[in-house]
């Protein structure tokens, strides 16, 4: 079955771009910087398609120095592709023309799925299309700001069970001239508990037949994003929390629409794992311009990398905590290297998985699904810097 729902995919059309295999990587705050779009990017043999973090609408046409270097990109990045995030339909449609005339990036990924606090309680990530009209605003703006670069949408189900938006949302994409619309299959209030039901990205391609969609959501393995693909019908896959501590999933997933897997799948050694570690904390501090930092801000990625191995609690503590890249290969070094890929406890959830029991919303929020005055939207909505 697997081969059968590779040889049925095709590549994924955005605008001029052509992606295949119809994978993409999922815009994640804090880290899919450019150093670990590298690594999934080299895995894949530089196919698939490798989103941005997120980046602030209000931050980037003004040019904020920490938004400037998140837009950054390699030159082995093509195409290029950058997620914005905003809730005024005006300073969107800046910062779209900003990136078309300025040449940042070849596609632009609008985020309508963030269910974190600080973006919800402002009206914006997967609160905002709840409000009809401001959505359609948005959207609008973006496409004509955009000019000949396509846009696309990432989107959640709704806000809860109760206040569902996704169908609405879809439809509001399509008249608008959105390219693609990613759907994760849950709500904001889910964050990410619970499972994703895949059978709402189905209900969506159903009922946007003119246009790609995507879907995200549990997508743990190369296997899982072919499932996902027989069972909804949906054009691609988006994975997020799947690819943390395991950048060769790329690989893995080229090798399943190429109607290779499992056969060539990756199981990498501990010391082969050790190695892309090592590479990876390297690539952030050249990236930030500091080794020190960089081996810090990786620190957040040892446990998903290190998850089924046999390593000690002391052992992870260290690692977790190692200040220059000299100390990480030393500990790493330590280990027991000649592991061979867990047979159990490597594979399956990673990251975020709890969910939440309401959404914070700005106040009056769900009172009218179509008000749009310039009010609704609290003033500071976007003025945190970018990348979460």
């Amino acid at each position: 079955m697997p081969r059968a729902a590779a040889a049925a995919a095709e590549p994924l059309r955005l605008g001029p771009h052509s992606v295949w295999p119809p994978v993409v990587l999922a815009p994640m705050a804090g880290i899919t910087n450019a150093p670990f779009r590298t690594l999934c990017r080299e895995f894949s043999g530089g196919t698939g398609l490798f989103v941005s973090e997120m980046i602030t609408s209000r931050a980037l046409v003004e040019r904020n120095a920490k938004t400037m270097q998140l837009v950054h990109f390699d030159a082995a990045e093509k195409p290029r592709s950058l997620q914005l995030y905003g809730v005024d339909p005006a300073t969107v449609g800046r910062a779209a023309r900003m990136i078309r005339d300025e040449d940042l990036a070849d596609h632009i990924d609008l985020n309508f799925g963030c269910p974190v606090p600080k973006v919800t309680r402002k009206g914006g990530g997967s609160a905002l299309p709840y409000k009809r009209n401001l959505l359609r605003a948005i959207l609008r703006e973006a496409v004509a700001g955009a000019g000949p670069l396509p846009v696309t949408m990432k989107m959640r189900k709704g806000i809860d069970d109760r206040h569902l938006t996704y169908l609405d949302a879809g439809r509001i994409a399509v008249e608008e001239g959105v390219t693609a619309i990613a759907l994760h299959g849950r709500t904001a209030a889910q964050h990410y508990g619970g499972t994703a039901d895949w059978e709402a990205i189905a209900r969506l391609k159903e009922a946007v037949p003119e246009i790609p969609v995507l879907g995200n959501g549990d997508i743990w393995s190369a296997d899982d994003a072919l499932r996902m693909m027989r069972r909804t019908g949906c054009d691609g896959v988006v994975v997020g929390r799947g690819c943390l501590g395991r950048p060769w999933l790329f690989g893995d997933l080229v090798a399943a629409f190429d109607g290779r897997g499992p056969a060539g799948y990756a199981r990498p050694s501990l010391r082969e794992v050790a190695a892309v570690m090592l590479r990876h904390a390297r690539l952030l501090g050249e990236w930030l311009g500091d080794e020190q930092r960089g081996v810090i801000d990786f620190r957040k990625h040892v446990a998903w990398y290190t998850k089924g191995f046999s390593i000690g609690s002391e052992a992870r503590r260290a690692l977790a905590v190692a200040g220059s890249a000299g100390e990480l290969a030393a500990l790493l070094d330590g280990l027991d290297l000649d592991q061979p890929w867990p047979a159990h406890g490597a594979e399956g959830p990673r990251g975020r998985t709890s969910g939440r029991e309401r959404v914070v919303l700005p106040e009056g929020w769900l009172d009218d699904p179509f008000a749009c005055s310039p009010m609704v939207v609290s003033a500071d909505a976007e003025l945190d810097t970018s990348g979460g």
